[in-house]
């Protein structure tokens, strides 16, 4: 197999520690690639082996079995750009453990009808939302990066709260986050909305960038170089015009927002690995309506960490910051030295998070529930105490 060093998916981030994870697939004969797009249950992957560099290959189905009880399914056509191929492979389903965006996967090249994924290697990071879903699901929308890049609007009026959110899932994920302040074009003086943003991130870079003229995307870029980043955030937000700024050509359509909201519609309708002029690999991803919490406990801590400290001052270990006597939380929030908004923000987000939790753990799901349970027996005796006495019921 080609070395860590000189291989062609060098410039797709594979190194030793990857050569290492694959060497046991490596035995079995496989060959390593990472998956470029996923769309409609499909997969594409570029793949570094002289062997299959070139081939042409034929659509059909043999039976065989891929990743996951998922069918193999092989696409004529190969793409030599960067030294590798593109072949086009079913995808599993489960929104979690299925191939994703990012993946390296073990591909197997010698079923007659087209290559099939056999396996996935461990993911280094994983962003993960929670999905719409009745059944609380997560959904993984980037794999294996190392910078998860926030695309926010300045056009628009900021929503920290939905960047708090973004940060805590970007925490959560692995990958260190990004904030890229789009559209600066538009605004005369961002000085004190970079700073509010750099309030809400703590230890998150921030961008500022406009497209437009240019301004900010050559530190942006620099950031970005030799990494596996992919970018996030709201439709009409300006991320494929962003891609094309990086790029410096026009790889991703782009569309005018409405006036009203600043709202834009989705022209990014899958996730794509695209590489990038000065080296490493971007993934671009569609807008997002919704960013639920997933997992992201850790990245609450990471983006409220000075509510975190001061927490650590509480009279209670298990403070919860809602009524109980000596809460320095509380009392940072009474003398403006913690903002309410943030405080605010973090008590949703926590909930959030406990509940999502509590959908796929059935002890923590029981805790949760003697925990109301608790609480509205203490509303009841404050509401009684209050009439003086019983609460009386009406009929």
């Amino acid at each position: 197999m080609t070395s860590a060093a000189t291989s062609p998916l060098t410039a797709y981030g594979w190194d030793a520690d990857w050569a290492d994870a694959f060497a046991p697939h490596a035995e079995a004969g496989l060959v390593p690639g990472r998956v470029v797009r996923v769309d409609r249950g499909r997969c594409e992957l570029v793949a570094a082996t002289d062997d299959i560099t070139g081939v042409d290959l034929t659509t059909g189905t043999d039976g065989s079995t891929g990743i996951d009880g998922a069918t193999g399914t092989g696409v004529g056509g190969a793409d030599a750009s960067a030294g590798g191929s593109v072949r086009t492979l079913r995808a599993d389903t489960d929104p979690v453990t299925g191939v994703c965006t990012g993946d390296w996967a073990a591909v197997d090249t010698a079923p007659p009808t087209g290559p099939v994924v056999r396996a996935l290697l461990p993911r280094r990071t994983r962003f993960t939302r929670s999905t719409s879903s009745a059944r609380s699901e997560g959904q993984v929308l980037a794999a294996n990066i190392d910078l998860a890049v926030i695309a926010v609007s300045l056009a628009v009026e900021l929503d920290l709260g939905r960047l708090e959110r973004f940060l805590s899932l970007a925490w959560s994920s692995g990958a260190q986050p990004v904030v890229a302040l789009t559209k600066t074009d538009l605004v005369p003086d961002i000085t004190h909305l970079v700073s509010d943003v750099e309030r809400a991130g703590p230890g998150a870079g921030v961008f500022p960038v406009s497209s437009v003229s240019g301004e900010g995307l050559d530190a942006l870029a620099g950031e970005l170089a030799g990494r596996t980043s992919a970018l996030l955030g709201q439709s009409g937000v300006g991320k494929s015009t962003l891609v094309n700024a990086l790029l410096g050509e026009e790889e991703q359509a782009s569309g005018p927002v409405r006036g009203s909201d600043g709202k834009g519609r989705h022209t990014t309708t899958a996730r794509e690995l695209l590489a990038l002029p000065r080296g490493g690999v971007l993934i671009d991803t569609p807008g997002l309506r919704g960013v639920g919490l997933w997992e992201a406990n850790e990245g609450l801590s990471q983006v409220f960490a000075e509510i975190e400290e001061l927490a650590a001052h509480c009279r209670f270990h298990d403070c919860e910051h809602h009524a109980e006597p000596d809460c320095a939380v509380l009392a940072a929030v009474e003398d403006g030295t913690l903002s309410h908004r943030r405080f605010e923000s973090y008590r949703k987000l926590l909930r959030e998070s406990a509940w999502i939790a509590s959908r796929t753990d059935a002890r923590l799901r029981a805790e949760l529930a003697r925990e109301w349970r608790r609480r509205e027996a203490a509303g009841r005796e404050m509401y009684e105490r209050k009439r003086g006495g019983k609460h009386r019921k009406a009929f």
